[in-house]
């Protein structure tokens, strides 16, 4: 028995204790990392993305009532709700995705039925997307006891609500769309703002591994920067719109901006200078981003990943002193193509794309350095070598 097969017995087993016999379904909802494209999608700007090989679990039965009662085995308390009285958000309380999940359909499609449910992570969460899997993976089991089936670029959508108006995070939808869109082995290519997505191929015989360096910090994103660095992107938009002379979106974004103007932004005042000099070269890395995975060339990929990071830290300012050493530390080793911090970048995960060959090399690399100059988290940091997964579904 493999190991997600065994992840979905204990699942049952606590469904079962839960809510009694019966038939049990599932939800596998993958973990997702942005190699290319870091804090743009809010901006409508173009993105890359891949699903890990590693799943969000969520085992549910259905009920006959709109009770809603839910179990984590990685979070503590039991959550329950009716669906005729969700409630507003609570700081820190995991039972906000599923809250909100169910308030956006029952708005939108009259959800009148409830489930018992009990989830699973396999790694540990931050900077890898864990909120829009959990997200995805509750839309996918309500969606169940609808009467209609709900397509994936509406699921987007109703993903970032649950993430903009119930939880008050103003992302975009990048992490939605990599849970729900991507495909084995692709790197997935989405314009934000027309909402078109293709799927890049790499070369057959492409052998890489996706390492994922867990910082040991967990931090919610809302009470951080996160959505004052959304607010800085809007003025520079706005800034440069009005000395153009051209209409003024309701929300300004920089996807709004010609090209050529973004590249006169430098007498803009600090900060907005620096968060337009992130977006100007994020989108630009991309572009060259795509002809790399394409033509195989990881060398290439991986140095864009580099100047990708280093731009997230010096020009958009995210990031945290745990996060830049497991960086720099990853950048430095043999066998690393090129490394990132992962996700909105206050708390979590580093990225690195690395030859298969360099497993044990990295492993013990890191080991042997990062939790002696972070010894706050030599008990919770942790490596994982990962690979590249398909998206979400029902099982």
């Amino acid at each position: 028995m493999d190991r997600e097969a065994r992840r979905q017995r204990v699942l049952a087993e606590a469904l079962r204790e839960q809510a009694g016999s019966g038939v049990v379904h599932y939800v596998r909802s993958p973990l997702r990392v942005c190699p290319l494209g870091a804090h743009i999608d809010h901006q409508h700007g173009c993105v890359s993305g891949l699903a890990l090989d590693q799943a969000v679990l969520l085992a549910f039965r259905p009920r006959a009532d709109r009770l809603v009662r839910l179990r984590s085995l990685d979070f503590t308390g039991p959550v329950e709700f009716s669906l005729d009285d969700i409630g507003p958000a609570q700081a820190g309380d995991w039972g906000n995705y599923p809250r909100g999940a169910a308030q956006v359909l029952r708005q939108e499609y009259g959800l009148d039925r409830g489930l018992d449910a009990v989830l699973s992570g396999p790694l540990p969460v931050g900077g890898l997307s864990s909120s829009a899997a959990v997200d995805v993976a509750y839309l996918l089991a309500f969606e169940t006891l609808l009467a209609e089936p709900v397509d994936r670029p509406t699921n987007v959508r109703l993903a970032q609500r649950i993430e903009n108006d119930y939880i008050g995070l103003h992302n975009g939808i990048l992490d939605q769309s990599m849970v729900l869109c991507a495909q084995a082995g692709a790197l997935t290519w989405l314009d934000c703002r027309s909402l078109q997505i293709e799927q890049i191929a790499a070369p057959a015989k492409l052998r890489y591994d996706l390492v994922v360096a867990y910082s040991g910090l967990s931090r919610a994103l809302v009470g951080t920067a996160y959505n004052s660095r959304v607010a800085e992107c809007t003025a520079a938009a706005a800034l440069l719109l009005e000395r153009a002379g051209l209409p003024l979106p309701a929300t300004p974004r920089l996807r709004d901006v010609p090209p050529e103007l973004l590249a006169g932004s430098s007498d803009l005042p600090a900060p907005l200078d620096r968060r337009v000099r992130h977006y100007a070269g994020e989108m630009q890395r991309v572009a060259a981003g795509v002809s790399a995975w394409q033509a195989g060339d990881l060398t290439r990929f991986g140095q864009l990943m580099r100047e990708s990071g280093d731009s997230s830290r010096h020009c958009y300012e995210c990031g945290s002193p745990h996060l830049a050493a497991l960086q720099e530390l990853l950048n430095s080793l043999p066998g690393v193509y090129g490394a990132r911090f992962s996700g909105a970048g206050f708390r979590g995960s580093c990225l690195a794309l690395a030859e298969p060959g360099a497993r044990e090399a990295i492993a013990a690399a890191v080991a042997s350095r990062y939790p002696i100059e972070h010894p706050d988290v030599a008990a919770s940091y942790s490596l994982h070598f990962c690979g590249a997964g398909g998206p979400a579904e029902v099982l």
